[in-house]
């Protein structure tokens, strides 16, 4: 495992179409691989869509869920213009200023991708009030080029398909990458990674379990059916966070800054991380000297607050790789934090700290 791979996957994982409740291609995708490379001892898709797997321990007594998901923020068509246009809702937290002219991506029935663009009322046609106010999804459109109802119909683009803002995967300087969906694909990446880390060196205790969980970003809705199936002694949720080391962010309110190593949550919206779950987290990374920081509270939720509340309850925790500008087209990560991420969440099922 290296830089080459780790990002050559996330390339991948990125460039896939998986708005929550449709994330199919995402699904179908990483269970072929973990078929193909013979990656876990069991594998399968649940009822909910979440890609399951499990990888046997030799002697351990617990069971260690790592969960990430596969869903991202987007839209699905809520009308049909009779010249074509498509109306939207949207699907998880979108900021609406930055949604006009953007570019995206839509999903036929038969899987067929459409580019598109958001317009609304040309500045050109408006009031000069008009132009300083924030335009709301109601009045937006989607531009697919087609020029009636019947044509996009056609296409099997109907009432309910999905589509997402379109960012193409650019290579930055310094090891940082730019894409869409890394919320939570880099999650997705690590997972993936890990097991691959455990075919090579499979000498681990505990067993571990995988949920790559659909619907996040709606609610946690995999998590929960996920944990409930697999039956979790311990678990974290491995997730993609706001990097805020920005100008016009004080100190106080970073939460992560990129380049610092993964994040470990101290607390967030849906959880207060386990104490001695993080301190497994903190004593394996300063044995191994991988450098990691902590996620300031109380910003955000994840997987985890579904599933520590599973069953008669899971201890848990986050950990996450720092990320600019996620949720929206242009998120922005430095793989060698993805890199450190993977070495953490190792190090955390090896245990040798003796935690």
């Amino acid at each position: 495992m290296d830089i080459k791979s780790v990002k050559a996957l996330q390339e991948e994982l990125s460039n896939l179409i998986g708005v929550s409740g449709h994330e199919y291609d995402v699904s179908n995708f990483i269970l072929k691989l973990i078929e193909k490379e013979k990656l876990a001892d069991k594998a399968w898709i649940d009822p909910l869509g979440n890609v399951l797997a499990t990888i046997e321990g030799s002697s351990g007594n617990n069971r260690i869920l790592l969960d990430a998901h596969t869903d991202e923020i987007g839209f699905m068509i809520s009308h049909i213009e009779k010249k074509g246009f498509l109306r939207f809702v949207p699907i998880g937290g979108w900021d609406v200023r930055i949604l006009l002219g953007q570019s995206v991506i839509i999903r036929s029935e038969l899987g067929e991708k459409f580019h598109g663009i958001i317009g609304s009322k040309p500045p050109h046609l408006t009031s000069l009030n008009d132009r300083k106010k924030v335009v709301e999804i109601p009045e937006m459109y989607i531009d697919i080029g087609m020029n009636s109802d019947k044509d996009v119909l056609d296409n099997k683009i109907n009432i309910g398909a999905t589509g997402t803002l379109f960012s193409p995967f650019v290579n930055f300087p310094n090891n940082m990458v730019r894409g869409k969906a890394f919320d939570d694909r880099t999650g997705c990446n690590v997972l993936l990674h890990i097991m691959r880390r455990l075919k090579e060196e499979s000498s681990i205790t505990d067993s571990v379990l995988f949920n790559f969980a659909v619907q996040e970003e709606v609610g946690g809705r995999g998590a929960i059916t996920g944990a409930f199936n697999l039956k979790p002694t311990m678990a974290l949720a491995i997730e993609n966070t706001t990097a805020g080391d920005v100008p016009g962010i004080r100190e106080a309110e970073i939460p992560v800054y990129i380049g610092k190593g993964p994040a470990i949550t101290v607390a967030d919206r849906s959880i207060i991380s386990n104490p001695k779950v993080n301190e497994r987290l903190i004593k394996n990374a300063e044995l191994k000297n991988i450098p990691y920081q902590f996620k300031k509270p109380a910003y955000g939720g994840t997987d985890a607050g579904k599933i520590h509340v599973s069953r008669e309850g899971v201890p848990s925790s986050v950990v996450s790789v720092p990320c600019r500008y996620i949720h929206s087209p242009t998120s922005l990560l430095n793989l060698e934090d993805l890199l450190n991420t993977i070495y953490l969440v190792d190090a955390f099922i090896r245990n040798a700290a003796r935690i």
